[in-house]
Formats: structure tokens, sequence, C-alpha cells
């Protein structure tokens, strides 16, 4: 490997990171890397039962959340207040918008709310501080199918 390559990590690598490594935990960390964008823990479980997974829904919703506890997965709400998962190969931290017809999501800059975040941090003398953005809209493709509907 050429030394200015970042390593990514492996299911295997995300998966001691919230425990011991079982085979149940690799496969649902294995799919939420293949699924693309935010998926909840029932659509999740659904796919991998479709695939023939004995893989439990507890163990999904276990899984999913102890990977967003250590970074490897950020967790957005949909409309209906669902957890949805989307799995973060790196450390860093980010915000997304997203579609609420098609589920569509797309990172953002967010570095005016982190700098934000951080300045309220230090004014008010707070440690650990955490935050949630969440950003919700109609993606264009959803706009012209809606725009598509509207008698005229």
């Amino acid at each position: 490997m050429a030394p200015d390559r970042k390593c990514t990590p492996t299911p295997s690598d995300d998966v001691t990171l919230i425990g011991r490594l079982t085979e149940q935990r690799t496969t649902v960390v294995e799919a939420l890397i293949r699924a693309d964008g935010f998926i909840g823990a029932q659509a999740l479980h659904n796919q991998l039962a479709a695939a023939g997974s004995s893989v439990g829904l507890s163990t999904v919703y276990r899984t999913l959340t102890a990977l967003a506890g250590v970074g490897r997965a950020d967790m957005v709400r949909d409309t209906n207040g669902e957890r949805l998962f989307r799995y973060r190969p790196g450390p860093e931290h980010r915000h997304y918008l997203i579609c609420t017809e098609c589920g569509l999501s797309r990172p953002v800059d967010s570095g005016p709310v982190e700098d934000w975040a951080d300045t309220i941090a230090q004014t008010s003398g707070f440690a650990n501080v955490r935050h949630t953005v969440e950003l919700s809209g109609v993606c264009p493709d959803c706009g012209r199918l809606q725009a598509a509907d509207q008698p005229r």
C-alpha cells in the first residue's frame, strides 16, 4: 500500500469497536455498508431476512445504536421519528440534507454549525457538548414530480 493512502476500516474492525466480534454483528455492519443512504433498523433487518440471514431484529437495533455511539454510523430521524442510520467510514462528523419524499441524502458543509457549537461550549463552560442538526426538504427530482402533479 502506498504510504499516502488512508487505511480503510473493515467490518470486523468496526465490530470490535462495539464489543465482541460475532458473525451476526459483522453481517449487520456489512449490510449497513452496502445500504444506499440512510436506512432504518426494521428495513435493514428485512433485507437481511430476505437474503436468508437469521440475525434478529434486536441484534440489528443494538448493533446500529452501538455503531452510532462510537462514531461509525450517522443517525437521523425521519418525519415519523424513526431512527435512520448511515455507515460512516471515517471519524468525521457529518450533517445531511434529506429528501422527505424519496429519502435521498446529501452531506452538507457544516463548518459554521460546528464552529457555533464549539463557541457555545467554550462560552458556556459546558463539557462534552454534543449537537444534532437535521435538515430536510424536497430534492430537485421529487420537486419536479410534485410540480408536474399540480393542476394548472
